[in-house]
């Protein structure tokens, strides 16, 4: 295991784009001895460069993760499995076959490339506590992926979620030209849902650039990185790409500058 120093917030790592870079090749021939890259693989690296879990996306057109590997991955891996998913019947039975340790209800569209955005929560018809509730009644605990809006923070609360994933998208998008306001909505939504007994995490569109600013918000539990990690693994490899943010981490909390 990595001997890098163990940052106070934790670190979950997004593998989903190992799957597409595979799915490019074989999405039709699986069961191939030759199928690469192994996201198996993958995960015991991630694992071995000190990541705290590991995080794949299920999704209904299967466009990457593929139930097989959502099975494996649970089998084999050493540390915590956290499994996205949007709010269907059909993935919600596979989540409670696999039991990761956690789940992030996502929204999902078909036609987005990545997820868009945080769930309406404050809108949610209540197929949508029943979901919460099957699954922390099977023993796994629940995240929701929402936006930064204190409506959404209060409305997950009061759902009975375990943990909110602030979606850090638009702040990331926006931090090249400063994003003030943007972090000023993290750092605001972070107070409340940690006030409401929620577990802050966050997540999309987090780089090595935006980190610093993005450790500035209080009460964060852990983050999830994905494509940034993997992107950046086609240069320096997955070990160095995690061992990097971890070692950004390890400074949380950052003090605001002057």
């Amino acid at each position: 295991m990595s001997e890098l120093p163990n940052p106070i917030v934790k670190l979950g790592v997004n593998i989903d784009h190992v799957a597409t870079l595979r799915q490019a090749r074989y999405a039709t021939m699986l069961e191939a001895h030759n199928a690469e890259p192994s996201l198996l693989a993958a995960a015991h690296e991630v694992e071995a460069a000190g990541a705290d879990s590991i995080t794949v996306h299920l999704r209904q057109d299967r466009r990457h993760i593929q139930d097989a590997d959502v099975f494996e991955l649970r089998e084999k891996i050493h540390t915590k499995l956290n499994l996205e998913m949007g709010n269907t019947a059909e993935i919600l039975a596979i989540a409670l076959k696999v039991k990761p340790d956690f789940v992030c209800l996502v929204p999902e569209n078909r036609r987005e490339i990545t997820t868009e955005g945080g769930l309406n929560v404050v809108n949610a018809d209540t197929s949508l506590e029943r979901t919460i509730r099957t699954l922390q009644d099977a023993g796994i605990k629940v995240s929701l992926f929402v936006d930064p809006e204190s409506q959404q923070v209060e409305a997950s609360a009061r759902l009975g979620a375990d943990m909110i994933e602030l979606h850090t998208g638009s702040f990331a998008n926006a931090a090249p030209r400063g994003g003030e306001a943007e972090f000023l909505l993290l750092h605001e939504a972070a107070i409340l849902g940690h006030g409401l007994g929620l577990q802050i995490n966050a997540g999309h569109g987090i780089t090595l650039i935006n980190l610093p600013k993005l450790m500035q918000v209080p009460h964060l539990a852990e983050l999830n990185v994905g494509h940034h990690l993997v992107a950046r693994s086609i240069f320096v490899g997955l070990a160095r790409s995690i061992g990097e943010m971890r070692t950004m981490m390890s400074a949380y909390p950052l003090k605001p500058g002057p």
